[in-house]
């Protein structure tokens, strides 16, 4: 899938007082355990994941079934504060087009960049759909945000 940029102060915010007051040698450990445990509160499905963290740079390996999968997890680790980018490793096991990506800027909706990717502004729902579990309300996205923007 390769590499994606993310805005690194922009996202949810995950990493604490735990992961940021830790030694330097534990803080990337701590950190990319607390990404996956991420993944794994939105019930993302994979065969086998690990993350690794080198700064502000998250690697995923594993492998998942569809591309979606792998798409979704690279979302769900680059939404978060302090990550700007994810090189996103992971094996599929089926092979389909990659999906865009859309970079929510200030006065987005996803009724207007559905009109910008699809040409009809009633097609937001499959954006919002395309971005579950993340997103859970249509109308909450937010400037920085990374939305993945499949193919019709």
């Amino acid at each position: 899938m390769g590499l994606l940029s993310f805005i690194k102060d922009a996202g949810t915010k995950l990493f604490g007082k735990k992961e940021d007051e830790a030694p330097a040698a534990e803080k990337e450990t701590l950190k990319a355990s607390a990404l996956l445990a991420h993944v794994q509160s939105l019930k993302l499905p994979f065969k086998s994941l690990k993350i690794y963290l080198q700064a502000e740079k998250v690697t995923l390996k594993g492998e998942v079934e569809n591309q979606i999968d792998a798409e979704k997890i690279a979302l769900a680790v680059g939404n978060i504060e302090g990550v700007s980018e994810v090189d996103n490793q992971m094996e599929v096991t089926i092979k389909e087009p990659e999906a865009r990506y859309h970079t929510v800027e200030s006065g987005d909706w996803l009724s207007k960049i559905a009109k910008k990717y699809y040409g009809d502004a009633n097609k937001y729902n499959v954006i919002f759909e395309a971005n579950k579990p993340m997103l859970t309300d249509p109308d909450k996205i937010y400037p920085g945000q990374v939305l993945r923007i499949p193919n019709l």
